[in-house]
């Protein structure tokens, strides 16, 4: 069976014409992977597949991702994150990515409609890669990632039955109908700078897109890794939001829609 595997030009250019065919051909790729944005297992004969190369200052790392998370592209890291990578991509367990680097954790951002209120709100739901540590934390203490959002003004959510209160100075950035970033005031009252940005920029639905611009006003839920997911249909996701909401490992704002 043919593998459903994407190569774009800027990879295949990296990797060469004969390596490239090869990956399409199957000879090179596994049938089964862990994404690499995701982190959850996917099937490359079963569901599109996109190649990510990851280039660092002296490696380079051929990794595989759902289509749906990560479109085949480049990505420039740093060479300590790339080999963080390796160890993760390799399963080496005797040294964990976060060992290494402790903000090497990527933040896995999801969009989708959530039903509250009795109108459907488009909301991007933002879930680490990896345990986040606050700056200069020896490495392997505990997630601070929620207590850190909640510092900049994030509310933790007990239920999804209202829409959470907005959070000054922070915009979603929709251009061309793809989502750019996420921004956040700047330091000392300057230019909003990004808290999340897509390395290439995601599509989002048409009906995400149209209540988006409709109510100019965009939900971003944020749970640590491991509470949410990769999640196929959207009543799936609304499903785990209100799971994570229970147990307390959720919080939310609201922001304006910059762009369209």
């Amino acid at each position: 069976m043919p593998r459903m595997l994407d190569v774009s030009d800027d990879v295949r250019a990296e990797i060469g014409d004969e390596e490239a065919d090869r990956l399409l051909a199957g000879d090179n790729t596994p049938g089964s992977y862990d994404c690499t944005s995701c982190r959850t297992p996917g099937d490359a004969e079963q569901e599109r597949t996109s190649t990510v190369l990851f280039v660092g200052d002296e490696t380079a790392v051929l990794a595989f991702a759902h289509a749906t998370c990560l479109p085949s592209q480049i990505v420039t890291v740093s060479e300590e994150q790339l080999q963080g990578a390796v160890r993760s991509i390799t399963g080496d367990e005797g040294a964990a990515p976060a060992d290494a680097a402790p903000n090497q954790a990527v933040l896995g951002v999801t969009s989708g409609l959530v039903l509250i209120e009795g109108e459907l709100r488009p909301a991007l739901v933002v879930e680490p890669t990896g345990a986040i540590a606050r700056p200069g934390a020896a490495p392997g203490g505990t997630d601070d990632f929620l207590p850190l959002l909640i510092e900049q003004g994030f509310m933790p959510v007990a239920s999804l039955d209202s829409v959470p209160p907005p959070l000054p100075g922070w915009s979603v950035l929709l251009a061309m109908g793809q989502l750019h970033a996420v921004l956040q005031p700047g330091t000392g009252g300057g230019s909003p700078v990004a808290w999340w940005q897509a390395h290439h920029p995601l599509q989002v639905t048409e009906d995400w897109r149209t209540a988006a611009n409709k109510t100019q006003t965009v939900l971003l839920f944020a749970a640590p890794v491991g509470s949410i997911g990769r999640q196929p249909r959207e009543d799936m996701l609304r499903g785990a939001l209100d799971k994570a909401a229970t147990h307390g490992r959720l919080v939310a704002a609201s922001m304006p829609l910059a762009g369209t």
